[in-house]
């Protein structure tokens, strides 16, 4: 039997002490010279970038063009995860007038993203039409994952300010709203810009169909599931046993069956999480399961980040001067520009106005769509949009992560 040296290294062994590194730092060095949540995501991203080029025998990380679905699945899971727990946050849902932003953000801020980056990448990219839709629906929806600083804080804690309720449950919901345009995409790059042939279809099937279900689904599965938890047996409910994993099991059986049916899964678990929020409000269990799955959120988006800053560098090597372009526009233009326009005439004052309309974080969404289009469809411009779209990450993670603490406190003065 020939023996391992003593002190051979395995490269899975050095992988697991990199990111045990990585999330320590991130999470520790800002602390030094601030006292707020620290702006991690930016830092395990650089951190990622920065171990795959200097520490030796780290694994290849599968390039996400032309291995998509380990990144789809595991992006998935997180985003599933995360807007489960953006719509267990709210407390309240009324006044029903509080969501008139959230509505507008929605309504008219998301499709002008889209159009506007849409545009932009078939003038400034030279993207084809298909792509470029593409991009403009991988790139409007704003992130729950990584926006926590700026969304309304865990159940019973009150402290919805306006703003925040506006961010997280726009957060929550345009997750699914934006992939109509996703498939918009698809299709066009299929069947060719002709709406005549499948513009009807798209629209009763991806838009109304998909969405209706999504809603649907998701208001049942939270009834069901707060049932389980709260009302039967009434002698001996389970939520008195404190087990989050249970109510995470409902959250996959609603996310799966829905998907089974062709209804927007992301949809569905953001308002499955509305729903459940209202049965026993004050119990509670809330809380626990809340906690419960934020833990979780949080370990499934270090390894993300982890991981597509070891990447980053393969991904960026085609990146140009007019990505660059298009992806500051984006952030610095399109969305503060769209959110001002979207929320005129709302009770929101021009502070608050701004805040909205300048903190959508792009993140882990945009991962997941990109994956899920390129193994549905191969794109003429994937790997432009990769190289777009991982530096839009980037560019957010940093301009958002390290104001928003900046941001937030001015929201608190008169």
């Amino acid at each position: 039997m020939q023996h391992e040296p003593f002190f051979g290294l395995n490269s899975y062994h050095i992988s697991l002490a990199v990111v045990g590194i990585i999330v320590i730092l991130a999470r520790w060095l800002p602390r030094l010279i601030s006292r707020r949540e620290p702006a991690a995501a930016p830092l395990m991203i650089l951190f990622g970038a920065g171990a795959t080029l200097i520490v030796p025998g780290l694994p290849a990380i599968p390039d996400p063009r032309q291995t998509p679905l380990p990144w789809e699945l595991m992006s998935e899971l997180t985003v599933i995860v995360a807007l489960f727990g953006a719509g267990m946050r709210i407390d309240s849902l009324r006044p029903w007038s509080k969501w008139i932003p959230t509505v507008r953000m929605l309504g008219f801020a998301m499709p002008l993203t889209i159009l506007a980056v849409a545009l932009l990448g078939i003038w400034a990219a030279g993207l084809t039409v298909a792509g470029a839709i593409l991009l403009g629906a991988v790139l409007a929806p704003t992130d729950p994952v990584l926006a926590a600083d700026v969304q309304v804080g865990p159940p019973h804690e009150g402290q919805e300010h306006p703003v925040r309720f506006t961010l997280t449950t726009e957060a929550g919901l345009n997750d699914g709203l934006a992939f109509p345009f996703v498939y918009l995409g698809l299709i066009i790059a299929a069947q060719g810009l002709n709406p005549g042939e499948w513009g009807l279809e798209w629209f009763f099937r991806d838009v109304v169909y998909r969405v209706v279900m999504g809603v649907g689904m998701g208001w049942a599965g939270g009834w069901v599931l707060g049932q389980v938890l709260f009302i039967v047996p009434r002698g001996a409910v389970l939520a008195d046993t404190g087990s989050g994993v249970i109510a995470l099991a409902g959250v996959l059986l609603c996310y799966g069956s829905t998907e089974m049916i062709e209804g927007y899964g992301f949809i569905a678990v953001a308002v499955m999480g509305l729903t459940l929020r209202r049965i026993e409000n004050e119990h509670e269990f809330h809380r626990r399961l809340h906690d419960f799955s934020e833990s979780i959120e949080h370990a499934l988006t270090a390894l993300l980040l982890i991981a597509l800053g070891a990447i980053l560098p393969v991904l960026l090597k085609d990146l140009t001067w007019s990505h660059v372009f298009v992806a500051v526009a984006l952030l610095l233009v399109i969305r503060p520009l769209s959110g001002w326009i979207s929320l005129n005439k709302t009770k929101l004052d021009r502070r608050d106005r701004a805040v909205v309309s300048v903190y959508g974080v792009r993140g882990i969404g945009s991962i997941y769509y990109l994956c899920y289009a390129g193994r549905h469809m191969e794109f003429a411009n994937e790997t432009q949009l990769w190289s777009l779209v991982c530096l839009v990450i980037l560019l957010s993670t940093m301009i958002h992560g390290f104001t928003v603490g900046w941001a937030m406190d001015n929201l608190t003065k008169e």
